[in-house]
Formats: C-alpha cells, sequence, structure tokens
C-alpha cells in the first residue's frame, strides 16, 4: 500500500498519479481525512485512558461515601475509554480500506492514458516478410498441429475451452525455453524456486490482488485458497513479516510454477491457439532491494528479457506502460512484445514491474538499515521488483516467426542444445 505520510506530505503528487492512470481523484482528501479523523480519535483515547489511571488513584485513597460516588464515576469513565477506543479502532479501520484500495504512485515519465496510450521505447530485429519467402505464414495453431506438438481440440475435451495439451516437441520446446531461462537467471545470481501454486487471501491481496472483485482469479471455496496466476505472488509472501540483510547486493529468485487465470473479460478474444488460455507455465524473476536501487534493478530486469528474446530470435518492442493500464502494485511496467506474423502485430511475451515499497507495505516486509556509526539501525520497507523470463505463449511467437513453407519449424541456435541439438522442428 502507499506511504499515507507522503501522501499528506506531497497530496498534488498523488492526486496526479490517480489522474494519469483514470482512477479516483478524491481518495487522496478521503485519506487526508480519515488519517486527521485516526489521529484524533487516538488523541481522545489516550486522553481518556490517562484520565482514567488518574481517577483510579483517587479511588485507592478515598473512603467511605466518597469512595462509592467515585466508583459509580469510574464506570461511567470507563465506558466512555471503552467508546474511545472503539472509535479509534473504527478510524484506523476506515484508513487502512483507503489505503488497500489505493494504487502506487508511478513514476516520474510514466505515460498518462490507457491500454492504447502506451510509449514506444525501442522496437528491435526485422520483421520477416514472407512474400519475398514464396508462401503464406502459417497460424501457430496449424503449425502445431502438423509438428505434432499442441493438441486444442483433446485440451477442451478433457478440461473446456481455453485448455491444451503440448505433446512431443511442443513439451520439449517449452522445457527448453524455461531451462535456457533458468540458466541466465543462474548466470546473474538468481536462485531457483519451485513455487506453491495455491495462496492464501493474505497473500494474494498483499501482492497488490484484489481477491473480492477480480474475476481472473480462481478461488477454492471450500479451502479458502487461491490459484496464482504469476508465482510472483508467492514469491511476495515468502518473506512477509521478515526483516533482511540485504547488504549491498538485492536477493533475486527464478519461480518456475504453474499459472492460472480465469480470463473472464476476454469472451471472443483470442480464441484460437495457446495466446490466452487457462493454464500455462511461466519462469518468473522476483528482486527485494533496497528503494533507491529499484530503478537500477529494473532496467536489469528489462535487459534479461531482452537478452531471451534475442537468443530466440525474434523481432520485438518494448512499451512503457501507459498509467491506466499499470496493475495496482506497478509504480512501472516495460512490456516486451514480439511480432506475430500472422496477426501482423506485436503481443506482449514478458513484462516487467518496480512495485517500489507498495507490495512490502502490505505484506510488511522490511530491511535492517545501519547507522551511521556502524551500530544496529532501525528497519525501512524493502522494493520489490517481478519480470518474466519464459512463458508458454512464447511457442506462438517462435512456431509462427520461424516456421518453413512445408510447416517444420527452424529452431533458434540457443535452443538447439535444450533439444538434443535439434535444428528443425520436423511435420509429422
Amino acid at each position: 500500500m502507499i506511504d499515507v505520510k507522503h501522501l499528506i506530505e506531497n497530496p498534488d503528487l498523488y492526486v496526479a498519479s490517480q489522474r494519469a492512470r483514470g482512477a479516483d481523484e478524491s481518495l487522496v482528501e478521503q485519506i487526508v481525512s480519515a488519517d486527521a479523523e485516526r489521529r484524533s480519535s487516538i488523541t481522545a483515547f489516550e486522553e481518556l485512558r490517562a484520565e482514567q489511571k488518574a481517577f483510579g488513584k483517587r479511588v485507592a485513597a478515598a473512603k467511605g461515601d466518597e469512595k462509592q460516588q467515585l466508583l459509580a464515576e469510574v464506570k461511567e469513565l470507563s465506558a466512555n475509554v471503552k467508546a474511545a477506543e472503539a472509535a479509534s479502532d473504527e478510524a484506523k479501520g476506515r484508513l487502512d480500506g483507503l489505503q488497500r484500495r489505493f494504487p502506487n504512485l508511478i513514476e516520474d515519465g510514466v505515460p498518462a492514458g490507457g491500454e492504447d496510450d502506451f510509449s514506444t521505447v525501442k522496437t528491435v530485429g526485422t520483421i520477416r516478410d514472407f512474400s519475398a519467402d514464396g508462401f503464406t505464414a502459417r497460424d501457430h495453431l496449424e503449425i502445431g498441429e502438423l509438428i505434432g506438438a499442441i493438441d486444442m481440440e483433446r485440451g477442451a475435451k478433457v478440461s473446456g475451452s481455453r485448455f491444451y495439451f503440448l505433446k512431443g516437441v511442443g513439451a520439449r520446446l517449452e522445457l527448453a525455453l524455461m531451462q535456457m531461462g533458468l540458466d541466465l537467471a543462474l548466470k546473474n545470481g538468481f536462485i531457483p524456486m519451485m513455487t506453491p501454486t495455491l495462496v492464501r487471501p493474505e497473500t494474494m491481496q498483499g501482492t497488490g490482488f484484489d481477491v473480492e472483485h477480480d474475476d481472473e482469479i480462481y478461488k477454492l471455496e471450500r479451502d479458502d485458497l487461491y490459484l496464482v496466476g504469476t508465482s510472483e505472488v508467492a514469491l511476495a509472501g515468502y518473506h512477509a513479516d521478515e526483516i533482511l540483510e540485504l547488504g549491498e547486493e538485492p536477493i533475486r529468485y527464478a519461480g518456475w510454477s504453474t499459472c492460472y487465470r480465469r480470463e473472464a473479460g476476454s469472451a471472443g478474444k483470442d480464441t484460437r491457439g495457446i495466446i490466452r488460455v487457462h493454464q500455462f507455465n511461466k519462469l518468473e524473476m522476483f528482486i527485494y532491494t533496497s528503494p533507491e536501487k529499484a530503478a537500477e534493478e529494473h532496467a536489469r530486469l528489462l535487459d534479461w528479457e531482452e537478452q531471451m528474446l534475442a537468443m530466440v530470435e525474434l523481432p520485438y518492442r518494448v512499451i512503457d506502460t501507459a498509467a491506466g493500464d499499470l496493475g495496482m502494485s506497478a509504480a512501472r511496467k516495460f512490456d516486451c512484445e514480439a511480432w506475430v506474423p500472422t496477426q501482423e502485430t506485436y503481443r506482449e511475451l514478458t513484462s516487467t514491474s518496480n512495485c517500489t515499497t507498495f507490495q512490502a507495505r502490505r505484506l510488511n516486509i522490511r530491511e535492517r538499515v545501519a547507522a551511521e556509526d556502524g551500530s544496529k539501525g532501525g528497519t525501512r520497507m524493502v522494493a520489490t521488483l517481478n519480470g518474466t523470463l519464459a512463458t508458454t505463449r512464447w511457442l506462438v511467437a517462435i512456431l509462427e516467426n520461424h516456421q518453413n513453407p512445408d510447416g517444420s519449424v527452424n529452431v533458434p541456435a540457443a535452443l538447439q542444445p535444450y533439444l538434443g541439438g535439434l535444428e528443425v522442428l520436423p511435420v509429422l
């Protein structure tokens, strides 16, 4: 959640952030008012408590009728104390509720507006001209069926729409991609993690997801657990209520997990193939670092994602996501979108978000800070960041961009060692 003290000191900054997001600007004033009410109620409670303690001493020293009269007054004072305490708790609850509704403060330079208002940071690679190659590009599903990699029909038979089987070279290709991503992560100091895919409500909420109103989340009602749409959730909750010793280096995790999304708002969109599905696998980078190092780590995450795209030889672009298209936790997000030939457009393959101290504040994750004299100091919130190195959707771009006229697919050179030296995925 946001830092209330910082909001009260800089309300215009938060109003501007809400305006850029297209979100409710009045929440800023509501939080300012709720905080003032909370402070006032705490003061009233503490004054009454002090009066109650002083009154107790008078009662102890009194005798006879005077003591009986004071005891009657004590009951009234005790009731007033309880009422003041209840008012204080209610004011705190109101402020907490507003805090949890308020999205992260965006970074300077984030484009204002909605989904289509992003800015293009760079475009990399050459879009393939299939007409020059003398054939019309097939889409990934047709290719996947020709090479025995994707089976949507049986996926639907077993589980319903937007489910699939990856088989043969399809399963091998995804595993190869994930393993190549993991090797890149290991080379850069990440700790590999196989994460839970079911989490408690407080972990889901702590990461910034609205469990009450988010139709994208699968919930197991009987167990009060949620299926995650990314291992970011489990990795964010991993250090909840802890004090970290970060030192000079961030803590970097690479989470490998199956992910689930209901795609409730996607009726009629991307119904063909594996672009938008309910279940997929993903390799997610997650970083805990000091707040002042967060922007630097964000740049590193983006660079590692671009290295992966270069290794699979895909044309892509990087976009700076507009404020209104950011999730609640992100202060800034860069998407890497690969060219999909049959759709004649770029589609998101990976993204990286700087969540600053937002998630850590919700999950109570702090770092120990040394005092200037080197002695043991206090604590402060850490910053968290995330980014994707590989996911099932990458197969769409790989199959379409590297296809041959007969439907076979050339394997990018960097992936070949992970496929036992296989250079071409042949038609069956």
